[in-house]
């Protein structure tokens, strides 16, 4: 699938998340599961925008489509879970990953980006990294590569997730069923891409910046 139509799917998740509701039934907990593990756990995958569909999931699950406790426990183990697989990935495969070419959405000015922020901020990129796209991704297996003390890197692992989780879950079950939220949701979830996004271009500019 090409960015655009990853774009459109996830700016029209509810109506996507609907139909999977409808076919999957209970199965549903782990199919979303699985989508918030692939982002944070798999190197290939830094394309999933997870901040979007944790407000859709949130607003699902303020109409009563999810039990809010046990949703909101399943998606940040997923996140917890799936940092330390890509931190484990890093650790025991990840100079090899960066020695091989043309690995599909591996590319080295990401992998570039994470390692700037990890200079900059230490271990606190692990946080920080949960609000950055595509940084998200990196930052646990750069964190693996340069072999970061695990459970100093579990801590900031489940810091990280607790807020990212607690942010965009209960922005979505607490606001986005208000009637103009609901009246524009592909423009909101287009906003929350869009504004996600920036800090890391902002980062990814200044990066490129030439050093006086």
């Amino acid at each position: 699938m090409e960015l655009p139509g990853i774009l459109g799917f996830f700016m029209h998740f509810d109506d996507h998340l609907m139909v999977i509701i409808q076919q999957c039934g209970a199965w549903t907990y782990l199919v979303l599961f699985g989508i918030i593990f692939a982002e944070t756990g798999l190197v290939l995958t830094p394309f999933l925008p997870g901040d979007s569909l944790l407000f859709v999931v949130g607003a699902f699950s303020a109409q009563g489509a999810f039990q809010p406790f046990l949703m909101g426990g399943i998606l940040l183990a997923a996140a917890i879970a799936g940092d330390s697989l890509n931190y484990a990935i890093g650790k025991y495969f990840g100079k090899r990953l960066t020695q091989a070419k043309h690995i599909p959405f591996f590319k080295k000015e990401y992998l570039d980006r994470t390692h700037h922020f990890y200079k900059k901020y230490g271990g606190k990129t692990i946080i920080l990294a949960r609000f950055l796209p595509i940084v998200r991704t990196f930052a646990p297996f750069v964190a693996g590569i340069v072999r970061m003390d695990y459970p100093k890197f579990l801590m900031y692992n489940v810091i990280g997730g607790c807020v990212w989780i607690l942010l965009f879950y209960c922005a979505g079950f607490y606001f986005g069923n208000i009637p103009l939220v609901k009246e524009h949701f592909s423009e909101v979830i287009l906003a929350i891409i869009v504004l996600s996004v920036i800090p890391a271009v902002i980062e990814f500019l200044k990066m490129r910046k030439p050093q006086k």
